[in-house]
């Protein structure tokens, strides 16, 4: 799991084939790797990916075939900049929301606006996927957490302060550019028991016995 709060910024530092998949090199531009073990998940633009090989400068790590068809991973190439966030650990703060690494689908960024000293971003997403992004809910794109501001239709608006456009890659995102989505993992459980037939029970009894309350 991830929190979406976007540790650094890294590179693109080679592409690998390998049969078809393709090991993905990324220089992790100073982030900490100390803790982390072959094995361990690291979300590279939102997309978690195990790492195979621990290097001086960063990781290697195996993508295959599926996620480069659908994610934007199939899409970098050397250079690229690339949102890093090591996997979450108990004791760490949650800062942004509980994020999985597993990307729903591919949007697309449709305007950039200023609005102050911020900038207000609107995408596009798949239909299939818009019933499940609210206004003032949480998504996570390209691997960070951030709050809709509007929803229509199959478009929805984000609020990007000064301090994520800086130390994030939508520094160099511009209008066109395809990004990953994940959804809000809640508004996925909610679907699942409306689905069976059920109602979620948000009452006050069902949070204590569920350790929320």
């Amino acid at each position: 799991m991830f929190t979406g709060i976007i540790q650094t910024v890294g590179r693109i530092a080679r592409l690998e084939p390998r049969g078809g998949d393709v090991r993905l090199h990324v220089d992790t531009a100073g982030l900490d790797l100390a803790d982390v073990q072959l094995g361990d998940s690291i979300a590279v633009s939102g997309v978690c990916l195990t790492a195979v090989t621990l290097e001086a400068h960063g990781f290697g790590a195996d993508v295959s075939n599926e996620t480069l068809s659908l994610t934007t991973l199939g899409q970098l190439k050397a250079g690229d900049p690339v949102n890093l966030e090591k996997a979450l650990r108990l004791a760490d703060r949650l800062g942004g929301h509980l994020v999985s690494g597993h990307v729903d689908g591919v949007g697309k960024v449709v305007s950039i606006t200023l609005d102050g000293r911020s900038q207000r971003w609107s995408f596009e997403v798949p239909a299939a996927l818009a019933r499940y992004i609210a206004a003032k809910g949480s998504v996570c794109i390209d691997g960070t957490s951030l709050t809709v501001n509007e929803v229509a239709g199959v478009r929805f608006g984000v609020n990007l302060i000064p301090h994520t456009v800086e130390h994030t890659a939508f520094h160099a995102r511009r209008v066109g550019d395809a990004v990953n989505i994940e959804v809000d993992v809640v508004a996925r459980y909610i679907e699942r028991l409306l689905q069976r037939g059920e109602s979620p029970r948000l009452d006050e009894a069902f949070l204590k016995q569920h350790g929320f309350a």
